[in-house]
């Protein structure tokens, strides 16, 4: 028996609808395979230091960004080894040109570290300072003195990178 064209068709439109279609998943990998290189490109400048929001970090222009290395954070309360606390500003001893917490991580954190080589000598082992625009200068003398005599004498003081010559 003959169909009519309109059977026909009809079978042909059940025919296709009766499949459910698959998912094309090669476009699919290749945008996020594009949106890794992107993010793994774009990612490698960036070193970002974790900082208290009550921080208010000076402003550089220096287009040199620092290694990553050990981290002294000052708030106007306490001064903080990698997230840990090691002194009470308001404790600190005025007399004294060093703070004794600070010294004493510096010495464990430093007989963790690997040794030196001879030009590694010279320069010590690197740390990073966090603190207030505000803090007095004398306490940063302290710390400062406080890392350089624990060996850690290649200082760095964190800033906020200033956009072109304006404010951040």
């Amino acid at each position: 028996m003959k169909q009519s064209l309109r059977a026909r068709r009809m079978a042909r439109h059940h025919r296709r609808h009766k499949n459910t279609p698959g998912l094309n998943l090669v476009s699919l990998m290749d945008i996020f395979t594009i949106l890794v290189f992107f993010l793994l490109v774009n990612s490698s400048h960036v070193q970002v230091l974790q900082a208290d929001s009550s921080l208010d970090l000076p402003t550089s222009n220096a287009d040199q960004l620092p290694d990553e290395q050990l981290v002294v954070m000052v708030t106007t309360e306490d001064i903080l080894v990698a997230g840990r606390r090691v002194a009470r500003v308001a404790e600190i001893d005025r007399e004294a040109n060093t703070i004794a917490g600070l010294a004493q991580e510096l010495g464990f954190r430093r007989e963790r570290e690997r040794p030196l080589d001879e030009a590694g000598q010279a320069r010590g082992y690197p740390v990073t300072i966090m603190g207030d625009q505000e803090i007095p200068y004398r306490l940063l003398k302290k710390i400062m003195t406080t890392c350089a005599e624990a060996d850690y004498r290649d200082i760095s003081l964190a800033v906020a990178q200033a956009a072109d010559g304006g404010e951040p």
